[in-house]
């Protein structure tokens, strides 16, 4: 959700030459932080299982424990884009619907604007996707608590699926980038660097913040299990229990 996306271009190589022709002080060059990389992937992979185990009841305390960790994620990932580092600031890459146009434009001149950090387009789908999820997850626990009747459940569906459709164009922009700016922009959020000049990379990579980040998640994740294997399992969720009185009442 955050490979491809906006901050400043670099103008001494906003004119088509490709990265691969770039001088070797460009090459290796810090731009995404740890924690950035870190939120980047627990994401996926919680949005991933969050979406395989959605139809199963078997596997609904998984789900739903994917879905609280997304949740938190969103929220660091705010609170990071107000005080982190310079490529991780939402003042750094969030420019607005005309700058998004003008770097499609430039794509389609053949002249792609290049940015060391997110693009304006990229930016846009980023800022949906956050919006997105913390939507997904607020309707996914109304559903869960038996809120609002069924027609949250409807909307529940209806935003993954369009989280879903916006993280496809999202990927779908990371590869056309990637091709574009002859340089692997998935693999730059694994590594943090970028072929970029050192003026435009930050200082630290803050691991100890990623660190705890991965301490986290999995704390998290445990204590969701201890809990549930302390009530008994997943039994007393609030939807089971009104299926289970509702069947009764049918019964009767």
């Amino acid at each position: 959700m955050n490979a491809t996306s906006a901050s400043r271009a670099d103008p001494s190589i906003n004119d088509g030459v490709s990265q691969s022709v770039a001088s070797p002080a460009t090459r290796r060059t810090l731009v995404w932080d740890a924690p950035v990389r870190v939120f980047h992937w627990l994401t996926v992979a919680s949005f991933a299982g969050a979406w395989i185990t959605a139809e199963s009841e078997r596997w609904r305390l998984i789900h739903v424990t994917l879905g609280y960790t997304v949740a938190g994620l969103v929220v660091f990932r705010i609170l990071w884009g107000l005080i982190g580092t310079r490529h991780a600031r939402f003042s750094s890459f969030v420019r607005g619907p005309r700058a998004a146009a003008d770097y499609l434009g430039s794509l389609l001149r053949g002249r792609p604007e290049r940015h060391a950090g997110h693009n304006p387009a990229g930016a846009l789908a980023i800022v949906a996707l956050l919006g997105l999820a913390l939507a997904v997850v607020a309707s996914g626990w109304a559903t869960y608590n038996d809120r609002f009747g069924g027609w949250i459940e409807e909307a529940h569906e209806a935003l993954a699926t369009g989280m879903l459709a916006v993280v496809g164009v999202h990927v779908a922009g990371v590869l056309l980038g990637s091709w574009l700016h002859r340089e692997n922009l998935v693999g730059a959020m694994i590594t943090g660097r970028k072929p970029v000049g050192p003026e435009e990379g930050i200082r630290r990579a803050w691991h100890a913040v990623a660190v705890l980040m991965l301490v986290a998640a999995p704390g998290f994740w445990w204590l969701q299990w201890q809990g549930a294997a302390a009530a008994d399992g997943f039994t007393d969720r609030p939807i089971a229990a009104a299926k289970a009185v509702q069947g009764a009442h049918d019964d009767d």
